[in-house]
């Protein structure tokens, strides 16, 4: 089961990716993908290319896939390992969503962030009572980190 629907999202993917995203697997595993975000223009993220592993679990669709940054991201909702705070990517998880859904959801957390529900309470405290400092560090890492 798992593997034919990884096997039709892969096709959709490639078909129609999502906006400024792109993923598949990485050599021959198809539970193992390889994803890249492209820093939403709009956010400190902008110009950065950020590499995203996704692993599935033996009954996808039926548990939500694993998601890490693997590019390090001053974001409060990813930490230092590379985790995400997504309520998709937890308790929210549906077997409605696709690998393209998680994708613009991660990509839209970027442009969007959710302080109330942080990771890092530290740079969602910067992020509220600091706006432009969270901003200039998020550039600073973007630069460093995901510009290559």
């Amino acid at each position: 089961m798992a593997s034919k629907r990884i096997q039709k999202e892969l096709q959709d993917l490639q078909r129609d990716p999502p906006t400024s995203c792109s993923a598949g697997p990485v050599g021959e595993d198809l539970f193992h993908w390889q994803a890249t975000i492209m820093g939403p223009s709009d956010s400190p993220y902008s110009g950065g290319v950020f590499f995203v592993k996704i692993h599935f679990p033996p009954d996808y669709p039926f548990k939500p896939p694993k998601v890490n940054f693997q590019t390090k991201v001053y974001h409060p909702n990813i930490n230092s390992n590379g985790s995400i705070c997504l309520d998709i990517l937890k308790e929210q998880w549906s077997p409605a969503l696709t690998i393209s859904k998680v994708l613009l959801s991660i990509s839209s957390l970027l442009t969007d962030p959710n302080p109330d529900d942080p990771l890092v309470p530290e740079i969602a405290h910067i992020y509220k009572n600091q706006r432009s400092r969270y901003e200039e560090t998020a550039r600073a890492w973007t630069q460093k980190y995901a510009m290559g």
